[in-house]
This record gives structure tokens, C-alpha cells and sequence, in this order.
């Protein structure tokens, strides 16, 4: 099997440099590298010439699209019989395309996704947020989850295609703005086969602190809403929990104003919830640092995508 590997880059050589040795470090060598420089102000060229003799690695370097548009670049352009996408913050353990080739030849699909996982080298707060995002008491236990609801749609952080599916979809329709939801619905309408591979995980670094994490989860949340223009009946329950959490905060502290007695009573499932996660984040990270750190980017996760899916929500529906 081998293997085609689209990379978009924008403004992030560090990352990239980290990803690319991670690289060098697989077990299973058959792919290629594909750099698409995505109008970037700071160029990984230098970065990239770094490997050239470590890894098979092309460059591109092209004006501003997006990140999906930036991918169906690369997909023109690669030889592989799979293509396969990750986001620049990832680093990818050695043992990656080893699992996926063996899982492939084994079980044969169209297109596949993994999990995401924190690296120990990772920050607490970088650990927290992996937590938030992977943990089955957020929205982010629907993700890397065997055990989910519905047939399994890969997600562009971390999957792959077969060169047939980009040659019948033509790759991601929308650029941003949930380009990677998009493009699985689409895979899996045309009538494709998918399917998780639990062992082929990457580290995913995602944001650095809160405020970056804020800001992607509203965007994330929008995104959704943005989905339904050409999906309306993919936007399921679930998808509506955050912004039901995010209300639900609202009202909680609204209370004491005029309403003690109740403030009291709803507090009960409130600081279980709290509990639950601190536990629960503290005994899987052998640290309460991080339990404590986790509580904070559950709460954000859920009020930043459920303000952003209210938000874009209003804004459809007053069009």
C-alpha cells in the first residue's frame, strides 16, 4: 500500500517541523509527503528542505484558500493509493501507517479516521484540552468512539481516502466552516464504506491555551449550523446539546436574583457534573492539576460551541 500525505500549512513551521520528524520515525516508510503552503506570511520551506533526504517530500507553496481547498490541491497532486490528511498540529507515532496498511489489507474500506490523543509531553492545559475533546463526558466522547451512534464519519485532523473516492467527489466541497463534516457526509451518500481504526491515533496539539480553544470550539459550533445549508437533516439532538448547556449556565446563574430556593436544588446535578470531570480527568491524568485545568475546558468547550451554534443559528434563520 502506499500511501499519499496531504499536509496544509498555514503560518505554522514549528508545527510542521515536529510533525515531519515524527515522520521519519515510522516503522512502515511507503508514502509520501505533500506540503501545501496555504498563502502563509511564514514559510516552512526551510523547514521542509530539512528533510529532504529523511523523507520522499514535495512542496508546494500556493495563494490563500482555506485548508480545504489547500487539501484537494494536494489530492491533484498525489500518487498514492490512499491519500491521507493531517492538520499541522499533529505528531504521528511510529507505529501509524503500520497499523493502517495491516487494517486496510485486512479489512478493505474506502475511507478511514482515528482517534486523537495527548502527547505526555504535551502542556496541562494542552492536556486538558485533549481531555475535553476525547472525553465521553463532553460532546467530545462522539469522536474516536467505537461505540458511537450511526455509521462513522472520518474527520480531516486525522484520515484517509482512497484515490477512487477523490476521483468520484472530487474532494471538499466548501473550504472552511465544517469543510471536513461536508466532505465525510458526502463519502458516505455516494455510497463509500468507512470505518474507525482505533490504534491509528495521532497526538493532536490543537490550541495552547483557552482563549485560542474558545475561539476555535465558536467556530466549530458555527460550523455545524453551517452544515445543515446542505445537509438540514444532519443536524441531530446532540448537536443541540452544547447550546441547551450553555442556556441552562445562563439561567443557573441568573437565579439567585429573584429564585434561591431553585438556585439551590439545580446546584446539585451542577457540582456533580463538576466532580464527575474532576475525578474523572484527575484519575486518567494521574494529576488533579489537570482535573482542575479539565473542568475549565469542558466549560469552555460547551459555552463557545454553543454560543457559535446559537449564534450562526439566529443569523440562518433571519436570512
Amino acid at each position: 500500500m502506499y500511501f499519499s500525505i496531504i499536509i496544509p500549512v498555514y503560518n505554522r513551521p514549528q508545527e510542521v517541523d515536529e510533525l515531519l520528524e515524527s515522520l521519519c520515525k515510522q516503522s512502515y516508510t511507503n508514502f509520501e509527503t505533500l506540503i501545501i503552503e496555504d498563502g502563509s506570511d511564514k514559510s516552512c520551506k526551510n523547514i521542509v528542505d530539512k528533510y529532504i533526504d529523511r523523507l520522499n517530500i514535495r512542496y508546494y507553496y500556493k495563494e490563500n484558500s482555506g485548508q480545504g481547498f489547500s487539501r484537494n490541491y494536494g489530492f491533484e497532486r498525489a500518487e498514492g493509493d490512499y491519500f491521507v490528511v493531517f492538520d499541522s498540529d499533529c505528531i504521528i507515532p511510529p507505529h501509524y501507517f503500520e497499523t493502517v496498511n495491516r487494517f486496510l489489507l485486512e479489512h478493505p474500506v474506502d475511507a478511514y479516521g482515528g482517534p486523537d490523543r495527548a502527547h505526555p509531553d504535551f502542556t496541562p492545559v494542552q492536556k486538558a484540552i485533549s481531555y475535553a475533546m476525547t472525553s465521553p463526558l463532553s460532546t467530545g466522547g462522539t469522536r474516536g468512539n467505537k461505540k458511537h451512534v450511526g455509521i462513522f464519519h472520518p474527520r480531516s485532523f486525522n484520515m484517509g481516502i482512497s484515490c477512487e473516492v477523490y476521483e468520484q467527489t472530487g474532494g471538499y466541497r466548501i473550504t472552511r466552516m465544517g469543510e471536513d463534516i461536508e466532505f465525510s457526509i458526502r463519502i458516505i451518500e455516494s455510497g463509500f464504506s468507512t470505518a474507525l481504526i482505533e490504534n491509528a491515533f495521532v497526538y493532536h496539539k490543537r490550541r495552547s491555551n483557552m482563549i485560542q480553544f474558545f475561539k476555535q470550539l465558536h467556530f466549530f459550533g458555527r460550523a455545524r449550523i453551517n452544515i445543515s445549508r446542505f445537509y438540514p437533516n444532519k443536524v441531530k439532538f446532540i448537536h443541540f446539546l452544547p447550546a441547551l448547556f450553555t442556556l441552562g449556565i445562563i439561567f443557573f446563574f441568573s437565579l439567585p436574583f429573584w429564585n434561591l430556593s431553585l438556585f439551590k436544588l439545580l446546584s446539585v446535578p451542577f457540582l456533580a457534573f463538576i466532580a464527575l470531570i474532576l475525578f474523572h480527568a484527575s484519575y486518567k491524568n494521574k494529576s488533579l492539576n489537570i482535573g482542575i485545568l479539565s473542568v475549565v475546558a469542558v466549560f469552555t468547550q460547551l459555552t463557545a460551541y454553543g454560543i457559535g451554534f446559537l449564534q450562526e443559528l439566529w443569523t440562518k434563520t433571519r436570512k
